[in-house]
């Protein structure tokens, strides 16, 4: 029987990717961002294409179907409707877009055919934008039947919806439609307390349990109308996101009594106040949508995606409190991951393919679905760049880096096929002893270059996962919290009189640099199968020191993605404080290293983030 090859797509928003499956059977996916080196590109993801291609060792042409991951038409015509409900409002918005969309976004069929020098009777299909996310989280699931529920900024026209998943079907049942959206809410507030919109939101997760949520009612009482279902609708009047080039206006600014924080400035108790309410809202309405979608599909099992779900705080709320035996959320849940949903959703409900299932796992193989490099390869990157390096077995590579882990030094860790989503899941890390009390200092700014108050998290190996957190099966995609186990707690009588990034300073836990100040950590349990040599580091890491947890934070700095090449690992390594460098089989030390080693060029890529 032939092989059916389908390449999903998305673009042309942010994070731009592309995912390639056989006979629904992933094969690779990955971001553009990670070839290009800009941040959130949202360009077509040409060279993650080609990648794709070539790790199927096929041309475009033996390509059996193409898939976008939403529907231009749909979305120009939301566009069209907002501007024309808010004119005047709206002219300077829409003089900025329309032109854009006149010339290549409305156009993606020809632009695809262009990109792939494709020939101009060739299909191509197009999905809508949550049936994409709807399949990403359902088909690679470990499930037979499931309700799906899938929440993000806006597709088309939709920003929140219900669904089920039966074998090879999906079908969704209930939506809210633009303007009223969570991810558009969550994103309005990352403005307000001075991040990047589409970028920040994970710092505002992170600042939120530095406050007090003293604003909630404020915010229940004037931005949002929330029903018993969950089901909500936004107040306009405080929002210029659906036809201005912000997110908030005066009156926002106003109803809180302070202008949006300028990005870069630190935040104070204040906006660390305003984190803490908009984290403990969004907590309440996604217990109260997952509630509601227990009830009307009677399923004990729930799978999650859209950009929302990767508040990993969230996550845990809904899978306490929802009703739902077992939750599955995709690791890629944002727009990158439409690409594979795409391509999922053309082979299963538009070819009518029969779905298997591996019993006990995913299909998502860990989210390894990126580039990977041969020792030659990465030597031959090393001499070029005339690096200093030594060669080691596996074994003595291991015990050599857990020997380094644990004299609190850090280690950048790059070994084969690089993680698919924002998260970095030990193939592109950078590593550390979460013992240490001073790590997540040390790591933040001198490493990642970032903020302070930023969390670590922890990658434990998945038999000893329950000594140290309060969790009952695997975490291994990092899109859930779990509370540290109070036998793991320190007690300190000072804290209670620290506030704000004081709590910083406060002694927590056995494990401090991976503690976060509400004694939670966003965990990734390490699978011996899925990636051996990571679970074998920590295990010697654990045989040295006892523990067995090592903080992990991905390979890259503020404002540069995570590096994919060995040049890329090599470059990040000598533009930081970082000590050692274990690339496959390679080991390096940064006081060995060659003093000229040229980074101009790295650091203009790098964005203010």
């Amino acid at each position: 029987m032939k092989d059916i090859y389908i390449l999903g797509i998305s673009a042309f928003y942010h994070d731009s990717a592309a995912s390639l499956i056989k006979n629904g059977e992933i094969i690779a996916a990955a971001q553009e961002e990670r070839f290009t080196r800009k941040k959130g590109d949202s360009s077509f993801p040409l060279n993650a294409v080609k990648y794709c291609l070539k790790q199927a060792g096929i041309k475009t042409g033996r390509l059996d179907h193409i898939v976008f991951y939403d529907k231009p038409i749909l979305t120009f015509d939301r566009l069209l409707a907002s501007y024309i409900h808010t004119v005047p409002r709206g002219l300077l918005s829409f003089v900025k877009a329309i032109p854009l969309w006149l010339r290549s976004k409305l156009w993606i069929e020809d632009t695809v055919k262009k990109e792939l020098e494709l020939g101009k009777d060739r299909d191509i299909l197009f999905a809508e934008h949550h049936q994409s996310h709807a399949a990403s989280a359902f088909f690679p699931s470990p499930f037979t039947k499931a309700a799906i529920l899938t929440i993000d900024g806006v597709g088309e026209w939709t920003t929140t919806a219900i669904g089920t998943g039966h074998g090879n079907r999906i079908e969704l049942l209930k939506k809210i439609e633009f303007p009223h959206s969570l991810g558009l809410l969550y994103s309005a507030f990352t403005y307000y307390c001075g991040f990047r919109v589409n970028s920040g939101e994970y710092k505002l997760m992170g600042l939120a349990p530095y406050g007090k949520p003293r604003f909630l009612n404020v915010i229940k009482k004037k931005l949002i109308s929330i029903n018993k279902d969950g089901s909500y609708l936004l107040n306009q009047k405080y929002f210029k996101y659906s036809y201005g080039l912000k997110m908030i206006n005066r009156r926002f600014e106003k109803l809180f009594g302070k202008k949006a924080l300028k990005q870069g400035l630190p935040p104070t108790p204040f906006f660390m106040d305003i984190a803490a309410s908009i984290q403990a809202l969004f907590n309440e309405i996604l217990v109260s949508i997952a509630k509601h979608t227990r009830k009307i599909t009677g399923m004990d099992n729930l799978c999650l995606a859209g950009g929302v779900v990767l508040n990993c705080v969230a996550n845990k709320e809904i899978l306490d409190k929802s009703g739902f035996k077992e939750v599955w959320i995709q690791p890629a849940s944002g727009d990158a991951g439409g690409s594979l949903g795409s391509a999922l959703y053309a082979y299963y409900s538009y070819l009518d393919k029969k779905r298997v299932i591996k019993k006990g796992s995913d299909s998502q193989k860990g989210s390894y679905l990126g580039p990977e490099y041969s020792n030659a390869e990465i030597e031959r990157v090393l001499k070029k760049s005339a690096a200093v390096y030594k060669k080691l077995p596996e074994k003595k590579l291991t015990e050599t880096t857990a020997d380094i882990l644990g004299k609190e030094k850090v280690v950048g860790w790059f070994q084969g096929r690089m993680e698919f989503g924002p998260r970095a899941l030990g193939s592109r890390s950078i590593l550390g002893d979460p013992r240490s009390v001073d790590m997540q200092s040390t790591m933040n700014l001198k490493i990642k270059f970032r903020e302070s108050f930023r969390p670590f998290a922890p990658s434990v190996i998945e038999e000893s996962a329950g000594k140290y957190f309060d969790i009952a099966g695997p975490a291994p995609y990092m899109t859930l919290i779990a509370p540290v186990r109070k036998n793991k707690l320190v007690k300190t009588p000072l804290g209670r009189k620290k506030s704000g990034l004081d709590l910083l300073k406060v002694r927590r836990s056995v494990i401090q640099a991976v503690t976060h100040v509400d004694n939670t950590a966003r965990i990734q349990t390490v699978s011996k199968k899925i990636n051996p040599i990571y679970h074998k580091l920590i295990r010697e890491f654990e045989k040295k020191t006892g523990c067995p947890v090592l903080i992990n934070t991905s390979f890259n700095v503020r404002g540069e993605p995570i590096v994919e090449s060995p040049l890329d690992a090599y470059t990040c390594f000598m533009g930081t404080d970082m000590d050692v460098l274990v690339i496959g089989s390679f080991i390096l030390y940064k006081k060995d290293q060659p003093k000229e080693f040229n980074l101009n060029k790295w650091k203009k890529t790098l964005i203010k983030d």
